[in-house]
């Protein structure tokens, strides 16, 4: 598998929409995330519009998004990373992580819903440390704060 990243397009919200509502669906379905759709678009929009830097993975051959982050690079918040069903276990949320690293050098921080256990494993095997917990605004369900920072050479 050939993976590159690049900056988001305005063709790629359809696929990275859809991909999105797939990748939430598999934590919990019983929210329904279809029908937050739309707000994910407006949120998407409003925050490449206010800087942040969103970024998709491509696999080659088939050019198709295999995941993408959304991350605000002045504060270092990771507010998206999503990798579609069919790429979990591959590499591609290590080299998104990768790129979130390049792209925020100085740290990262995020919030995650307490249950999705497999994300959490995944930040874990990162180097985050959990920093908190608090609740979800939208969901009102349990979250983790988690931040990363690089090691420091001595």
């Amino acid at each position: 598998m050939t993976l590159r990243s690049r900056p988001f397009r305005d063709d790629d919200l359809e696929p990275v929409l859809t991909l999105w509502v797939e990748s939430w669906r598999e934590v919990d379905a019983s929210i329904d995330f279809a029908a937050r759709r739309d707000w994910f678009a407006r949120h998407l929009a409003d925050a490449i519009r206010n800087g942040a830097s969103c970024h998709v993975a491509v696999a080659d051959p088939d050019g198709k998004i295999a995941g993408f982050i959304l991350l605000d690079t002045a504060s270092g918040h990771l507010d998206q990373i999503c990798v579609a069903t069919r790429w979990k276990g591959r590499g591609v949320g290590a080299a998104l992580m990768a790129k979130a690293r390049r792209l925020s050098p100085s740290g990262l921080d995020l919030s995650v819903n307490a249950m999705n256990h497999r994300a959490i494993r995944f930040y874990e095997q990162e180097g985050f440390i959990r920093t908190g917990k608090g609740i979800n605004p939208r969901s009102r369900l349990p979250i983790f704060h988690y931040s990363w920072k690089p090691a420091i050479s001595r």
